[in-house]
């Protein structure tokens, strides 16, 4: 997938890199956020004019260009949702979608799908933040901004 590819008018990412859609065609599938974040360094790298077998770390092109990580871009996003959700009333929508569980669906061999709520407490670890803290908006985003 190429520059023009990225920047297509009407593609869209999920907060999660999960999958790209052109409108209603699934495209270019983006199964996980290595994938995501090998594409961004690819067009890095373009950009600076530099090739792998020019053997530059990915962090020192990340900072020539001024760009964060998609990787931690992606948890910000997924983050700054998770305090939208969480100031929300327990009555709305949102928050009543929480608690559904879904009975009855067997899960297929393999190893089980990772869910948002574990990816949000993986995150949440890593940044040592706790759910009470999305309460107070500004000091919320002012923890979970990326530079970048």
């Amino acid at each position: 997938m190429g520059w023009r590819a990225m920047n297509a008018p009407g593609l869209e990412l999920s907060s999660s890199g999960t999958s790209a859609r052109r409108g209603d065609r699934a495209c270019a599938c983006l199964r996980s956020s290595s994938a995501l974040y090998a594409a961004a360094m690819r067009m890095l790298r373009w950009m600076c004019g530099h090739t792998r077998s020019d053997k530059i770390r990915n962090e020192v092109i990340r900072e020539k260009v001024g760009v964060a990580s998609v990787v931690d871009k992606l948890r910000e996003a997924r983050l700054r949702w998770f305090g939208h959700v969480k100031r929300r009333g327990a009555d709305a929508p949102v928050r009543r979608c929480e608690g559904l569980v879904v009975e009855g669906m067997r899960r297929g061999r393999g190893r089980p799908k990772k869910y948002w709520g574990e990816v949000i407490r993986q995150d949440l670890a890593q940044l040592h933040l706790t759910e009470d803290m999305t309460l107070d908006r500004k000091e919320w985003r002012s923890r979970i901004k990326v530079e970048g």
